[in-house]
């Protein structure tokens, strides 16, 4: 594997491998690797022959500048983590002068989907998101883009934002990696006090139960009223609690086939997301 820090560098490379008849996947991320991200490597396996995860702690998707200076951080250890894979053929970790050069003024905005959920009180967020990801194709000029199913209405925004530009991009969809007490693994999981992390195992405890009940037939209004009080006694903070289509993020019923429950709650300042499909 090898460490890529300048967009000439990555061009040059990437320049000869489509000489060359390659197929490029990418994995953009924002470091403090994990299995989840692994996964989606792994994703990539018959899809393509030459792999590459980016690194970058984008500024201009964090709304609070708290959460940007907190964000883990350990470009050494998710080299290691990456080099043991094997399957990873460029670590691109660009400095911001590499994505933002100075007077950068121009923001991809995906209209309608940004504005729900997460975008609901993180203005801004997903303009950052798609920017940074539309930038990231054209730097590695990708074929294949692998994106994690626990960040759906990121993966919705991706998709819509490919499909609108003519991006020249397809996006794979790898479901959610989970640990034992099943809470979907994400770098902030890692802020988590001992005591905070074994309360996050109440989050998707109660989504489960949540799902079981709607898919019983019960009232869908008291269900999720229900949860989201779960939530709360539990010590989380509950940002939106929602039944949505899982195609276009509209809301919808437990009856619809593409229906999902998406859930925002922080414990202390750790702010953790999850989805699951009722189907």
């Amino acid at each position: 594997m090898k460490l890529v820090k300048t967009r000439q560098e990555l061009a040059d490379i990437v320049t000869q491998w489509h000489r060359a008849g390659e197929t490029i996947g990418v994995v953009p991320t924002m470091g403090s690797l994990h299995a989840g991200h692994l996964a989606l490597v792994k994703a990539l396996d018959g899809k393509a022959t030459r792999r590459i995860v980016t690194i970058f702690v984008n500024p201009i998707q964090f709304n609070n500048p708290d959460d940007f200076h907190l964000y883990p951080r350990g470009l050494e250890a998710d080299a290691a983590l990456l080099e043991e894979t094997g399957g990873v053929d460029i670590l691109y970790a660009p400095d911001e002068t590499q994505i933002y050069a100075p007077g950068f003024s121009t923001r991809v905005v995906v209209s309608g989907l940004d504005a729900m959920l997460c975008g609901g009180d993180r203005p801004g967020h997903f303009d950052g998101v798609a920017t940074i990801v539309t930038k990231l194709f054209m730097q590695t000029r990708a074929d294949i883009a692998a994106f994690g199913e626990k960040d759906f209405q990121q993966l919705c925004i991706v998709r819509r934002l490919v499909q609108d530009l003519d991006l020249p991009v397809s996006i794979l969809p790898v479901p959610t990696v989970r640990e034992a007490d099943q809470l979907a693994l994400s770098s902030r999981n890692r802020r988590l006090t001992p005591v905070q992390r074994a309360r996050a195992a109440h989050l998707p405890a109660s989504l489960h139960t949540c799902i079981a009940e709607l898919k019983a037939g019960k009232n869908s209004e008291t269900c999720l009223k229900t949860c989201w009080q779960d939530l709360e006694e539990a010590g989380f903070t509950v940002h939106y609690l929602e039944l949505r289509s899982s195609k276009n993020l509209q809301a919808t019923q437990p009856s619809d086939p593409s229906a999902r429950l998406f859930v925002a709650a922080s414990l202390g300042d750790v702010r953790l997301i999850d989805n699951m499909p009722l189907c």
